[in-house]
């Protein structure tokens, strides 16, 4: 049984070559120690496996979680970054993939086994455009606006709605104290940029300038590339959202071709494990 799963911040996407095709919560994850988590919920008699890792961010730590899966299944195992799942569930052997999510990071791939990577440093310091960061950036203009003595905006109640507090005081504790669900109240943020809310618009119209930026970096570390690949589970979820970052994107990089992954990141991790098997016959 040849096996690919996509492990994300949010949920794992676990599919094989005999029809087990399972999604799950992430909860508990973590790329520093996740092989017996995977171990877990694999299915039984795998004979191949490729991974794809949110959070395992650089070669040691995707060897260091290969080698642990390896050794306790005595099969073939391949483990990536999910963000480089994009490329080859895209049908493509090299570009940039950028994974927006609750999370955000773009990977450049030249199609020989170097991959470099800008963004995805979490959404406290980095991630720009991901859901948590849009919200983040959301919290920061509604605050910024009430230092200013603006009344409160659609932005600011749709905010204060979803995370169960009454004041814009009560909203700054609450990010505080609880930054792992930021992504959650990102529906909150898009609700109120579908209404037309001018603050919401230069939060959302922001996050998709940032993405271009992040694949912009790319070329001006002469690093080149003809297809940019874009998924994760906001930019699939909110078509608005997609429009802006593609059009940000061409913008930035005019020669590239801007395409949205139409298949679930999973499907590259199946590639990449059918591709194993067959080297290891």
């Amino acid at each position: 049984m040849i096996v690919g799963v996509d492990v994300g911040g949010t949920k794992t996407h676990i599919r094989s070559s005999s029809g087990v095709d399972v999604v799950l919560p992430s909860t508990g994850w973590s790329a520093l120690d996740g092989a017996s988590w995977l171990l877990e919920r694999l299915p039984a008699g795998v004979t191949a496996l490729a991974v794809g890792a949110h959070g395992a961010e650089d070669r040691a730590q995707c060897a260091a979680l290969r080698d642990a899966l390896a050794a306790a299944l005595d099969v073939p195992v391949t483990v990536v970054n999910d963000g480089e799942l994009l490329l080859p569930a895209a049908g493509l052997r090299s570009g940039v993939a950028v994974v927006v999510g609750t999370g955000s990071i773009a990977l450049h791939d030249d199609g020989s086994g170097g991959v470099h990577r800008a963004g995805g440093w979490g959404w406290i310091l980095g991630d720009d455009g991901s859901a948590s960061a849009l919200v983040r950036d959301a919290a920061r203009a509604v605050l910024t606006a009430d230092d200013q003595g603006q009344p409160p905006s659609q932005l600011a109640d749709v905010l204060t709605q979803s995370f169960g507090v009454a004041t814009i005081l009560d909203l700054a504790y609450a990010l505080g104290s609880d930054t792992e669900t930021w992504g959650r109240h990102c529906p909150a943020v898009m609700s109120a940029f579908a209404a037309g809310c001018p603050l919401a618009e230069s939060v959302v119209t922001g996050g998709a300038s940032s993405l271009g930026t992040l694949v912009a970096t790319f070329s001006a570390r002469g690093l080149a590339f003809d297809d940019v690949v874009l998924g994760g589970g906001l930019v699939t979820a909110v078509p608005a959202y997609w429009a802006l970052i593609q059009s940000a994107v061409s913008a930035a990089v005019p020669s590239a071709r801007v395409r949205l992954l139409t298949a679930p990141p999973v499907a590259g991790a199946l590639s990449l494990a059918h591709s194993l098997a067959r080297s290891a016959r």
